[in-house]
């Protein structure tokens, strides 16, 4: 008699489980959609520190840091995001959020809306080659 057990099939490969932690509801952050967008300048000298955008038809968001600001703008961008969350959060529409943003324009920690900014794009890509090429 032999001292081996049969092996069920069933148990004979590894198992793996994935635990999904779900998170704060999110704008989606591209889209090929038509957006619009408006200026983060510096409370101190007035430079153009980022972009928020957002488009209804993806619901889409996001902040878009000037490259040319380098990690002010990178430090700045924490606060939009976060704003852009708690907007998606309370189930609002992008449109509705960058409005909301433009109404209390001195909330990021550097930087300040500029309301006279917002405009329109043909998608978040414009937006992004915006932030690059300054």
């Amino acid at each position: 008699m032999s001292s081996e057990r049969p092996i069920n099939r069933r148990f004979a490969e590894d198992v793996h489980f994935n635990l999904v932690k779900p998170g704060p509801p999110r704008y989606r952050t591209r889209t090929d959609k038509p957006v619009r967008y408006f200026t983060v300048a510096d409370k101190e000298g007035g430079a153009a520190l980022g972009y928020v955008w957002a488009g209804d038809e993806d619901d889409a968001a996001a902040w878009e840091p000037r490259q040319a600001a380098g990690p002010r703008a990178l430090m700045e961008g924490l606060g939009w995001f976060n704003r852009l969350e708690k907007a998606k959060g309370r189930g609002i529409r992008p449109s509705e959020a960058i409005e909301e943003m433009l109404a209390e324009p001195a909330t990021g920690k550097y930087g300040r809306a500029l309301p006279d900014s917002l405009t329109d794009a043909p998608n978040a890509a414009a937006v992004k080659a915006l932030a690059k090429g300054d």
